[in-house]
């Protein structure tokens, strides 16, 4: 900026007037219009950094423990029983279940040699409800009275990364918030020295997209889920730096709160809000987290109901930690599983690798269940599992047993949190394409998640560059006949 000639004889307070910048115009001046705009636009950012909306109306659960099954399980192998579709093994699916239809890696050339492909997994009836389940889920059979299963679930991405992004934000494009950020943001957390959304990782890698998944988008930072490690410190960095006492500790996080807030009223900003309250669940979580991870006082008969090995982290320790979590009040736990993708190539075939990752989550999912019910929790928490989409009845043409990705029909099942015991909801054709009755699409299945929590998926929204931005975008619908 040009300066002007300096008077020797101007008083003070006009040169310090005259020098300032533009920037120091429009980032300090209370009345500029820099100012002016920048508070319109932060009000509301501001407010929902330090506070929460709270439920629109009496909410049937409280807490969501979230079993993602990364990869896409193939729901012609476990929950999707169809004779058809092995009378018909190795036909000609007809051109009609393919004409304007996409999949993953499949050219033109697929229509002229894509042949169905039947199950070799022996299916049964199960309980009083009669709900048919796969022999790769033996555990989890054994609660089909106390759970809904979904047959007629429906996305829109065809493609790992982008199908994991709308199953966990409702949109395939970066920088929306996910589930569990939307629902800490809406009614908070019961939990005051532990994150609200918590994750917790297995299997060989995590999910395709990473943190994206479990992020918070437009909202403040601190709806983001957190991480936890099975093994070592809980969260990295979070231990007290030796010869440094809690009394020291607290006064630097003082200090430093002190001048994060005095900027705060000056900017406005909401990550500096975001980054108080940070500093503040940091020291709380010194105790509460290393506590949370140690399983010493879990009895050996909890402990063989899960399968978990003390020393070994595992999906099956994730499940008695989603367990203790929810107890603590932390209102929603997502444990990512790996690896579902099952195309037939190496490591990703329906033989061997496939019962592999069954059996990895078949016991720990059935336990968390059948623990939470134990403990008097299962009906105040919603239990979610399944994946980002399912797979085609087709197989592919590889030299070992696979199926491609498949956006149009796959399954689910949900268990607590108000939802119906021993039914099914919805059901797909006879070669399992795509469903015929009760269509269940990702946005249908947000709106139920969020109505069980005492949340109308139509008013929780938030204003962000000049729009009111929901989890459903401006579709989904309650799936009243899934809830009790």
């Amino acid at each position: 900026m040009k300066r002007l000639h300096v008077n020797s004889m101007e008083p003070p307070s006009n040169r310090f007037l005259r020098d300032q910048t533009r920037r120091h115009f429009f980032g300090q001046c209370s009345l500029g219009l820099g100012s002016v705009a920048l508070g319109q636009l932060l009000q509301p950012t501001h407010a929902a950094a330090s506070s929460h909306q709270g439920p629109h109306f009496k909410p049937r659960a409280k807490n969501v423990i979230y079993l993602f099954m990364a990869g896409g399980p193939s729901q012609l192998e476990l929950l999707d029983y169809k004779p058809k579709l092995e009378e018909w093994n190795g036909q000609r699916i007809p051109d009609s279940y393919l004409d304007g239809r996409r999949f993953a890696f499949m050219n033109s050339s697929f229509k002229e040699r894509s042949t169905l492909l039947g199950t070799r997994r022996r299916f049964q009836q199960h309980g009083q409800s009669g709900i048919w389940f796969s022999e790769l889920l033996p555990h989890t059979a054994r609660l089909a009275d106390e759970m809904t299963v979904v047959k007629s679930c429906a996305t829109n991405l065809f493609n790992h990364a982008p199908a994991k992004l709308f199953m966990n934000t409702g949109s395939g494009q970066f920088g929306r918030p996910s589930i569990g950020s939307w629902v800490t943001y809406g009614i908070g957390s019961e939990c005051d020295n532990l994150p609200g959304f918590v994750v917790l990782q297995s299997g060989p890698r995590g999910p395709r997209g990473g943190a994206v998944n479990w992020g918070s988008g437009f909202l403040p930072t601190t709806y983001q889920g957190v991480p936890l490690r099975g093994q070592g410190d809980p969260i990295l960095n979070l231990s007290t730096p030796q010869r440094v006492s809690n009394r020291s500790q607290q006064h630097v996080i003082n200090t430093v709160n002190q001048l994060n807030r005095r900027h705060l009223g000056i900017t406005r900003d909401p990550e500096i809000a975001t980054r108080i309250a940070a500093y503040e669940m940091a020291f709380r979580m010194q105790t509460s987290a290393p506590d949370l991870i140690d399983l010493s006082n879990e009895s050996p008969e909890t402990m063989k109901l899960y399968g978990v090995q003390r020393d070994q982290p595992s999906y099956a320790r994730n499940c008695l930690l989603a367990r203790r979590l929810v107890e603590r009040g932390v209102r929603f736990v997502q444990l990512y599983h790996t690896n579902w993708d099952s195309h037939g190539g190496p490591g990703e075939t329906l033989e061997g690798d496939f019962e592999n990752v069954c059996h990895q989550i078949d016991r720990a999912s059935a336990a968390l269940v059948i623990d939470l019910k134990k403990r008097g929790l299962l009906d105040d928490t919603l239990v979610i599992w399944g994946g980002e989409f399912g797979r085609t009845p087709m197989g592919e043409n590889r030299k070992t047993t696979g199926r491609n990705h498949h956006i149009d029909a796959f399954s689910m099942w949900f268990a607590g949190g108000g939802v119906k015991k021993g039914y099914v909801l919805g059901e797909t054709d006879e070669l399992g394409f795509e469903p015929v009755h009760q269509r269940a699409h990702v946005h249908d299945l947000h709106a139920t998640l969020l109505h069980q929590l005492g949340l109308d998926h139509e008013a929780l929204t938030f204003r962000f560059q000049g729009r009111d931005f929901r989890l459903t975008d401006v579709h989904g619908k309650v799936l009243h006949d899934l809830l009790s």
